[in-house]
Formats: structure tokens, sequence, C-alpha cells
């Protein structure tokens, strides 16, 4: 432990004389058509506050040096766009800021009655999604009292959102209006992630500690209702973690030491001409250390690993490579003075371990009018967990739990994005491979015998092994969207369908068949009214389709897809670039429809 100190130490201390030497910074980035997803030449960028600005070049690229290390706000402006702020931008000595930034087109039509965005929601909503959204920045994340840079914690701090188990201090559940843990889907730069914490509960969510490294992200994105076409398996929510490039100018870096964790990234270019660049970072905690020092029985410990690297192979065409993991390890130790808690916690908690990864490959290719996005992904969560009548001894005889569970999922994704005179039109589909394994054993009732060895009591448990091996998942959607009456009016409307191989009625495309529309109508300045209706639905988890009988005869394949129907009003009011007020009516209907096997001891 003491080499640990040391080496942390002088860590810090080359990394603080390397920073005070330095008295300015440095931003740099790439602005591109939020459509079209095109670089956008000749924008203007400016530093507020002070005379220093550049336009970007022909690939929508600047970079702006020598600036006063403090905090600033950061406009992008060009003709026919509407503007950017990016809040709070913080420039450091060292590491040099790197972002990209994407403008939307302005409504030519739109004269007489101008809407502006805050901070928060100015790349929130969207003609698709108009309310129940917000938007958190990396700087809101890490400035977040109590966040601790875990982004999974800060989430629960927004409107609408609740916290776990136990009061959600020491669990990341994400409940929103309502719904459970297990209705919220995650997408990292176009790609699901399942797992996005430490110790994650197999089938649903949580867990004490997020898994994401806030270094890497841009901005997250959630959306309560009014769901894009494009997201499967949503009921409560999607979220929509966006990873920033890694700088293309120099290798940089950063070392992050918190309450309980020792994190490192990395970042810079791979290659001479700047087409490629990576991110990369691994985190280490130390909770097992302060753990012993206070004589706690319980042995946390995880690592987790991060990476992004992007390739750009021509002006139409960027390839990336996105890859997230985990080990997670759950122990016990010896203590120095026993007591009937600590004796407790060792007897009542099993022993856990768990890893987690999930690896793809994304191709985003530019059309004429839009562009299309393919995606190839696989990942994988592995769950073994064990306990004993005495965790201390470990005897085989004295086992009463053992889990031992693997699901994982290949994944082909593709969207096409078109926008054509005012109309905004994405379909696409996907193909799963959906993989699950399951071998348990848990005692129910343990054998009793009477003073003369006479069995009273025999001992029941289950010994079980799933027959659920792989099946596949596939589904489509489609998008349009417009704005009418001189741009007063948006329309978005879209329906999706998802399939399997697995379930009685899982081939039957009418029977998910999710329709969805949303409007915005802008009332007047700075007043805009929001309404959204739709369907979703979402496929029962592993745990409960890979469930058999006594006789390993799988007995869910009559459930069907859990349904959520959710309508939503609201009215919006932007007094100014800073501030804004929402006021929503929301009803959601849920219905569940699983036909559950009940075991019966007797």
């Amino acid at each position: 432990m003491n080499k640990l100190i040391f080496l942390i130490f002088l860590s810090l201390t080359i990394f603080t004389q390397k920073t005070l030497s330095q008295n300015n910074g440095s931003i740099s980035g790439k602005v591109i058509d939020k459509l079209a997803q095109k670089p956008l030449p000749n924008t203007n960028v400016i530093l507020e506050g002070t005379n220093k600005g550049v336009i970007t070049d022909s690939n929508g690229i600047f970079r702006i040096t020598g600036i006063a290390l403090k905090t600033y706000n950061i406009t992008f402006s060009i003709i026919g766009y509407k503007s950017e702020t990016l809040y709070n931008i913080t420039i450091n000595a060292g590491n040099e800021n790197y972002v990209n930034v994407e403008l939307e087109p302005a409504a030519s039509d739109l004269t007489e009655v101008l809407v502006k965005a805050n901070k928060r929601t100015a790349r929130a909503a969207t003609l698709e999604t108009p309310l129940s959204i917000q938007r958190l920045t990396t700087e809101e994340i890490k400035a977040n009292p109590g966040g601790n840079f875990d982004i999974s914690k800060v989430i629960q701090t927004l409107p609408g959102v609740g916290g776990g188990v136990g009061g959600g201090g020491f669990r990341n559940d994400i409940i929103i209006r309502g719904g459970g843990p297990g209705e919220n889907v995650f997408y990292l730069d176009g790609i699901e992630v399942p797992v996005i914490n430490h110790f994650q509960t197999q089938g649903s969510s949580g867990g004490p500690q997020g898994i994401l490294n806030v270094s890497f992200i841009e901005d997250v994105k959630l959306s309560s209702s009014a769901f894009d076409a494009r997201y499967d398996n949503a009921l409560s929510s999607v979220f929509q973690f966006k990873q920033r490039t890694g700088n293309p100018n120099k290798i940089q870096g950063n070392v992050r030491l918190s309450a309980s964790e020792l994190a490192a990234t990395f970042e810079g270019p791979l290659s001479k001409n700047k087409k490629t660049t990576f991110l990369a970072s691994a985190r280490r905690s130390y909770l097992q250390l302060l753990f012993s020092l206070i004589d706690l029985p319980i042995r946390p410990n995880y690592w987790d690993f991060q990476t992004k690297i992007t390739h750009q192979i021509n002006k139409k065409t960027t390839f990336s490579f996105i890859g997230i993991g985990a080990i997670d390890e759950f122990r016990f130790a010896e203590i120095k003075s026993a007591t009937p808690e600590k004796l407790y916690i060792i007897n009542s908690t099993p022993f856990i371990n768990q890893n987690t990864y999930t690896v793809g490959v994304t191709l985003k290719r530019l059309l004429k009018n839009g562009f299309l996005n393919i995606a190839l992904s696989r990942n994988s969560f592995n769950n073994k967990i064990k306990q004993f009548e005495d965790n201390k001894l470990q005897l085989p005889s004295q086992q009463i739990l053992s889990i031992n569970s693997t699901e994982a999922e290949n994944k082909l994704r593709l969207d096409v994005n078109i926008n054509n005179n005012g109309w905004k039109i994405a379909y696409g589909g996907m193909l799963q491979l959906a993989e699950y394994d399951n071998e348990t054993f848990t005692v129910l009732r343990k054998e009793l015998k009477d003073s003369n060895d006479v069995i009273i009591q025999p001992n029941v448990s289950i010994n079980f092994k799933s027959p659920l091996n792989n099946f596949l998942k596939y589904g489509a959607f489609l998008q349009i969207s417009k704005r009418f009456f001189d741009n007063r009016l948006g329309v978005s409307g879209g329906f999706r369908t998802d399939m399997n191989s697995f379930t009685t009625n899982g081939n039957n495309p009418l029977q998910t068949l999710s329709p969805r529309i949303s409007f915005s109508y802008v009332l007047a300045d700075k007043w805009t009214a929001n309404a959204s209706i739709g369907s979703y639905y979402k496929l029962a988890p592993y745990t409960i389709l890979g469930f058999a009988d006594n006789n390993n005869a799988l007995v869910n394949k009559n459930s069907k897809y859990q349904k959520s129907d959710h309508y939503v009003a609201g009215i919006e009011y932007l007094p100014n670039d800073g501030l804004r007020f929402t006021i929503e009516g929301f009803y959601k209907n849920i219905v569940m429809c699983l036909y559950l096997y009940v075991m019966v001891f007797h």
C-alpha cells in the first residue's frame, strides 16, 4: 500500500509541476451540419469576453491558442444556421480541449417568431422528440455536487428521474416516471451498451458505481418519452451518450484521483495526417484498501477500461471502433475484531465475480441528402455468484448458492437518414443473435434431523441448467418528420416492429407494431406547445425467457412483449438563453404480458 501511495504522489507531483510551467491553453474542434453530418467551413468561432476568434477551414476544423486559463463561453455561427454556444468550457494548461459541434439549419421562413434554446436544451430537443428530453454536458457532470464524476449518479438528479433501492444512495438504478430500472436503454455513439454499472443486477440494472468515464463523454441526452423509432426495447427512457473524438493535434492525458478510485485517460493522433485518433482509459478502485484500514470484512474491487478509435477513410466515410469493459470482484477478508454485525455481513452476502464488455464498429457514409450508419457490435455479461453457510470456511458441503450465467448479443444495425425539401426521413433495421447460458444451484430448505439422527425435514434445493441457448431478434423502423405553416408546426410520425424466433408468436410483425406521433407548435416568441402519443414494446429479460420447469422444459415461450403507452403534453417557456420553464402532463399505461411458471415444492 505504501508503494501505491508513493506512485500516486509521484504522478501527481510531476503532473502539477508540468501544469504550473504553462500559463495559457488552447481549444480545437470540428463543426458539422447536424442533419447532413457534413463539415461546415467558414464558421465563426468566438470566445466570449475576449478578442480571440477564428474561422473553420474547408474541413470544418478550427484551433485557438494562447488562451488565458479560465472558463469561457464559445459561440459558433454561420449564415443559414442557428448559432450554438458551448457554456463553461474550462481552458487548462497542458491538455488541449477538443470539441465536436453540430449546427442545425435555420428555418428561413420563420421571420416574426424567434425561438431560443437554453444551454441545456440547445442540442437536445429535436423534431422527432420535441419534449420530455434533457441534456447534460460533460462540464455539468463534472460540476455536479456529490456526483463524484459518476454519470449514473448525476442522471438521478434530473427532473422525473428517481433513485434505486435503498433511496438511491448506494445503487445507480434509474427509475423514470414510475417505470422499472430495466425499462431503459443506453446507446454509446449509436451502439447499445446494456451494462453501464459495476456489480450490475442481472436482468435489471443498477449497481453502486458507473462504468463510463466522464473524460470520454461530450454530452448525454435523456428521452423519457416520444422515443425515436430507431430505438428498440425502450419502455421508460432512451439514453444517448455521445463520446468526443480524440485530439488529432498531440498526445495528452490526465490522471484523476477520487475518494474511491484512480483513473488514467490518454488521447491523441495515431497517424501523421491526423485522420486517425484514439481515446483510452483505465480505472482501478482502491476501496478494498480503505475497508482494510477501517477493519470492514468486505472487499469490493473493480477495474474498467474504455477506448475509442476514429479513422476518416475519406471525406465521405468515417470508421469508428469503441470498446468498454469491466471486471468486478466482491470478496471477504480476515477481520481484526469480530462483532455480530461483521459476522452477519460475511455470511449473509455472496461472493461475486462479474465481467462485462461491449465492443463495436460503426461506419458513417455521407449521402447526397443525408447519411448512412452501419453498426456491428457484441456485448457480453458473465455473472458468477457463490455463497456458503460459513463464507469464511467455504466448505463444499455447506454451499447454499451457486450461479454461473452468461448473456451475450451480436448486433447489426443499419439506418439511413435523408433530408430533402424540409422532409426528414429515417429508416432502417436491426438483426441480433442472442446467447444465454445459466446454471443455478440454490438450497431452499436445509435438511433437519432429530436427536436420533432421523430426518424430519428433507433437504429442498434447485439444481437448474437453462435449455435456452440462442435465438434471433430482428426489427425495422420508419420515421418521417416535417415542419408546416411557416415552420410554426412540427410533426413527426413513425413506427417500428420487433420480432424474435423464440416466443410462440414472436414472428408476427403486427404483434409489436408500435406507432408514435409528436407535435410541436410555436405559439409566440418564447412560447411553444408540445405533445406526443406512442406505443412501445420490450421483450422480457433472458432470466425469464430461459426459465425451465423440473422437466427442463422452457415454460415462458408464450411470453408476449411488454407494452407501454405514453400520452404527453406540455408548454415550454424560454425567457432567455439561460432559463427554461416547462410544464408537462404525462400518462403512462403499462401492459405486462408474461406467463410465468411457479415451481411448488412439498
